[in-house]
């Protein structure tokens, strides 16, 4: 556990998440929460973690949020636990509460010409190895697993076929750890953090943890009123205040967080 912003004290931070009235807990999916897979059905949690977040939603005391690219459909049942936290999928169009109800937002229809645009172009690479994941309001293009000569190739030609459709601004183009991302313009996962923090009173403690470079809109946005912290096994340049390996150094983050919390309601009885 490392600390990368000099103005950052992580015994502080915790003191905070004690004493605050509201805490929540902002966290990224895929390569935060579980390790990259070829296969993305297989992508399940680190040995220990759904058992600490369970505990941490069923305490009570701690927002938990989810932020992910993916649909949130998808996350439900990789999480496993037995009390559903908040979802936002697909880079925040999509917002499940943990009462089921289910928000949506919709691109409009120059980003999604656009992106079956994008589709169509780019059909044949898929076939070549890659797999071309269609989103609510993305195109996707992964390559992980393949050779690296290959998946340099794939980064090549899909950059120069997808390029373009960005110049009127009603798409924007992300690379991520293993692939390349179309992805209609005016939702991201800042926009999901954003509307998290305007929910929540100034007092409150809050983190946001999460591994990839489409991460860093997220970072920016907590930063103004919390923790941002990165988790990978190796470090890369991030406005992340604080770096985690996983498994162990993000089981301990919580674990840590979650005697925090509970601090708070040992005061709170102590003081009635």
């Amino acid at each position: 556990m490392q600390v990368l912003n000099p103005r950052v004290e992580l015994a502080a931070f915790f003191e905070r998440v004690a004493s605050a009235s509201q805490r929540v807990l902002i966290l990224d999916y895929d390569g935060t929460l579980a390790p990259f897979r070829v296969r993305p059905e297989e992508a399940a949690p680190y040995p220990g973690l759904t058992e600490t977040l369970a505990g941490i939603i069923g305490e009570g005391r701690t927002r938990v949020v989810i932020v992910s690219g993916r649909p949130a459909a998808e996350l439900v049942p990789l999480l496993g636990l037995p009390e559903p936290p908040e979802i936002w999928g697909a880079h925040g169009w999509e917002r499940v509460l943990p009462s089921g109800e289910r928000r949506t937002g919709e691109p409009g229809a120059g980003a999604r010409a656009r992106l079956e645009e994008a589709e169509r172009t780019i059909r044949e690479l898929a076939r070549g190895g890659a797999r071309l994941e269609r989103k609510r309001a993305s195109r996707a293009l992964h390559w992980r697993g393949l050779p690296a000569p290959e998946a340099a190739r794939l980064r090549e030609q899909a950059t120069e076929r997808w390029a373009p459709l960005t110049q009127e601004g009603e798409v924007e183009l992300l690379e991520f750890d293993g692939g390349l991302e179309l992805r209609a313009s005016g939702c991201n996962k800042q926009h999901a953090v954003r509307t998290v923090l305007s929910e929540t009173g100034a007092a409150s403690a809050v983190a946001y943890l999460g591994d990839d470079v489409t991460d860093e809109d997220a970072f920016a946005a907590v930063k103004l009123r919390g923790l941002a912290v990165l988790v990978r096994a190796e470090i890369r340049p991030t406005a992340a205040d604080v770096w985690l390996r996983p498994p162990a150094e993000l089981i301990e983050f919580l674990r840590r967080w979650a005697r925090a919390a509970a601090a708070r309601g040992s005061l709170s009885k102590r003081g009635t």
